[in-house]
């Protein structure tokens, strides 16, 4: 991914630019961080949050586990953010070894829950077959992987780290987004682009703000939304098919 390349070659900030930071940024982070739960909760309500008033089938432990790993993500991304506008940098930065492990176990987690739905036939209502919809959710573990390991890496570089913590976790919405009533059965089109519509969100703040947008949300604004037709594009392939053959055993 070009992120690393390209944000190397930021100048470092001087102390005059630095007291000219964006009063609003911190509403802005704290706002975002809101918004992804708000989208998870309704988007995994009626089969996670809610399911006994919704009667849904019971879960496996697995999907328990990768349910609240993922929750548990977003959960402290707004206490990160929160402790951020509270200048809480020292808690923040403790909290953060938890989150670098809770990202490998979110990993882990949800691979091993998207190869048990493959090996089960799961595919979304009117999706396409399990081997072809397994991109999808594989690619969203890439992303997620990458920007978050890019964050981990700018971690000494607040405005780089807290855009690329925000991407990877926009990143994760879009199970929560084609779950959602007025969404379902639409298609990936429709739920990658209402995803990226949180992307364009970041973009217009840092313009707005700023000026200009910072290179951490172009470059991850950009690997994040090329990776979706990227997917579709290679789902069908042969070449995907036997590797998700593979993978799947």
């Amino acid at each position: 991914m070009g992120v690393g390349l390209e944000i190397a070659q930021e100048a470092p900030v001087a102390g005059t630019l630095a007291a000219r930071k964006p009063r609003g940024e911190h509403l802005f982070f704290t706002s975002m961080a809101a918004a992804a739960a708000l989208t998870v909760f309704l988007g995994f309500a009626p089969t996670y949050y809610l399911k006994g008033a919704f009667e849904g089938p019971p879960l496996t432990p697995l999907l328990h586990l990768h349910g609240a790993l993922f929750t548990g993500w977003i959960l402290l991304f707004i206490l990160q953010t929160s402790l951020i506008a509270a200048k809480r940098t020292d808690i923040h930065r403790r909290l953060g070894v938890i989150g670098g492990l809770l990202a490998v176990a979110m990993v882990v987690a949800g691979a091993a829950a998207a190869m048990w739905s493959v090996r089960r036939g799961f595919t979304p209502p009117g999706g396409p077959p399990p081997l072809v919809f397994f991109a999808i959710p594989v690619g969203d573990l890439v992303v997620f992987s990458t920007l978050v390991g890019c964050g981990i890496s700018y971690r000494c570089r607040p405005d780089t780290h807290k855009r690329l913590m925000l991407l990877a976790t926009i990143g994760l919405l879009t199970a929560a987004i084609a779950r959602l009533p007025f969404v379902a059965g639409t298609g990936p089109l429709v739920f990658f682009g209402l995803t990226d519509l949180f992307v364009v969100g970041c973009l217009f703040h840092d313009r707005l703000t700023r000026g200009h947008v910072h290179p951490a949300f172009l470059w991850g604004g950009l690997f994040l939304v090329v990776s979706q037709p990227l997917r579709l594009a290679i789902a069908g392939t042969g070449a995907w098919l036997a590797f998700a053959a593979w993978l799947a055993g």
